[in-house]
């Protein structure tokens, strides 16, 4: 689960935008229906007259700048939970947040592939007291891993700040870049050269920029260098000589080896650079498991050649 937490100033802002259609910025509308409401708290009635509501408790606290509190939890694409589990997240939620006295609604989207939900509440009281905003980055990250394990979901690393310092280095799922790779490795499967590689992308509204290495660029501007990805240029060029068949069974191998989709670990650590090495057998003998390796996933480490870490030998001075 993935949890996100803003605090706003516009409770007319925050509710629309829960419970209206899906727009463009040109105000077309994209999505109907995509809203519900699961939850009331302390509110009741529709879009006009939950703004109301939570605008008179607001005056109760007239100093606070930013009164509203906003949620947002999503799920997995894999993942399915029912409206009565959605209104136990919430409820475990309000509780966590410390808001389940205030006013708030829960409004589920069906606007996006997978489940998700938005959390409106007033940090204001009936008695006038504020809902804390202190550490809630922190507190968000450990309330999803606490649901994650009581109803089971997969399981997602916290942001590297809320994490312990050896969970820092672990290696991030980075979805964006997950996606580039699957794109990257489909167009290989059906090009036939590397221009056609290249076009295949450009169809897909990806930037390719070509130089002594490749890096791409998706269409919300997310850069990735094609080592970073798996695909270095060299191993891209290597995969479009190979026969239609042999790249078929290589792209198929390295789709089952990408790193788990929560932990963003490998199945094996690999720390051999096999395009480094010449091959000791012929691919006509053992193609699978040669071309397997054409695609392993690159490993670099960050240390100095240890040519620049000895030191020279002063000469000794020769005395007569």
């Amino acid at each position: 689960m993935i949890g996100k937490i803003i605090m706003a100033n516009s409770f007319k802002a925050c509710i629309n935008y829960c419970l209206d259609d899906k727009l463009t910025r040109s105000q077309e509308v994209v999505f109907k229906y995509r809203a519900e409401i699961l939850h009331f708290n302390q509110c009741f009635g529709n879009k006009k007259e939950l703004i109301e509501q939570f605008n008179e408790v607001r005056k109760l606290n007239p100093n606070l700048s930013k009164p509203v509190l906003h949620i947002t939890l999503s799920l997995a694409p894999s993942e399915k939970l029912s409206k009565g589990t959605w209104s136990e997240i919430v409820e475990d939620c309000a509780k966590y947040f410390r808001f389940e006295k205030n006013q708030f609604i829960a409004v589920s989207h069906i606007d996006t592939g997978h489940q998700h939900l938005h959390i409106v509440a007033n940090r204001i009281g009936f008695d006038g007291k504020t809902v804390t905003d202190s550490n809630s980055y922190k507190k968000m990250a450990a309330y999803c891993r606490q649901m994650e394990q009581k109803f089971e979901l997969q399981q997602v690393l916290s942001p590297k700040r809320f994490l312990r310092e050896d969970m820092r280095q672990l290696p991030r799922f980075d979805s964006r870049k997950e996606a580039m790779k699957d794109r990257v490795r489909e167009c290989l499967a059906a090009a036939k050269n590397y221009s056609e590689f290249e076009t295949f992308l450009r169809t897909k509204n990806y930037q390719v920029i070509k130089g002594r290495g490749i890096a791409f660029v998706d269409s919300k501007g997310v850069y990735a260098k094609g080592s970073e990805l798996g695909y270095s240029l060299a191993e891209i060029e290597k995969i479009l000589q190979l026969p239609v068949y042999q790249k078929q069974a290589v792209l198929v191998r390295a789709k089952q080896e990408q790193p788990h989709p929560t932990t963003g670990l490998h199945s094996e650590q690999r720390q051999v650079n096999y395009l480094s090495k010449e091959p000791s057998h012929d691919l006509k003998l053992e193609p699978n498991k040669i071309l397997a390796n054409l695609l392993m996933p690159v490993h670099t480490e960050s240390k100095v050649p240890l040519e620049f870490t000895k030191r020279k030998k002063k000469k000794r001075s020769q005395h007569l």
